[in-house]
């Protein structure tokens, strides 16, 4: 009977010392996946994302130049709204902007802009943002018959033979985002929680 009872308790406590392995083996699994997640971030954040003032100024003579490369005309805007950061203290609480769904961890800017021009250049334009080298997210594609015809711009390629293709109008809705701001301690705001 007592060597049941002994016999009993020992295997009691090998299972409690297997799960006390478990939790430490879990415990440094999480916290190396916790580091590896850090450190793709902030790869990501130095490799892909620019400064506040470089990108935005790289983003304007970009899209612009896009626009002309592309031979598409400038409808409306582009317009450009800032992003603050979703963690921001600053703002007033209680208030939503159009914009906050496009809001992250990141500073950046929405832009919404209209251009006009043939299918086949519109289709360019935005692979040409798609690639570009600064991190540009399209969040909605509106495409319909354009219903201007004045100063259209020549196209690239010439007309389909059965006469002059129509033109189509592109709305883009688009955000781009930034390096966070470096803090007094020289160090970015990567907390993980």
């Amino acid at each position: 009977s007592r060597l049941d009872t002994l016999q009993s308790e020992r295997s009691l406590r090998q299972t409690e010392l297997r799960t006390s392995q478990e939790t430490v083996n879990q415990n440094e699994t999480t916290e190396a996946s916790v580091q590896k997640i850090t450190q793709s971030l902030g790869e990501f954040e130095s490799n892909h994302l620019l400064s506040a003032d470089r990108g935005r100024m790289g983003l304007y003579g970009s899209l612009n130049d896009l626009i002309r490369k592309n031979g598409l005309r400038n409808t409306s805007g582009p317009t450009y709204t800032p992003l603050e950061p979703s963690n921001s203290k600053s703002g007033t609480s209680g208030s939503k902007s159009a914009n906050t769904k496009w809001q992250s961890i990141y500073p950046g800017i929405a832009i919404s802009v209209t251009v006009e021009g043939q299918y086949q250049n519109l289709r360019h334009f935005i692979r040409d943002l798609e690639t570009n080298s600064q991190l540009i997210i399209i969040n909605s594609v509106e495409l319909e018959r354009s219903t201007e015809t004045n100063n259209a711009p020549a196209p690239e390629s010439g007309p389909p033979a059965g006469g002059r293709a129509a033109l189509v109008s592109l709305r883009l809705e688009m955000t781009t985002y930034f390096q966070r701001p470096a803090q007094a301690d020289g160090t970015n705001n990567a907390a993980v929680h």
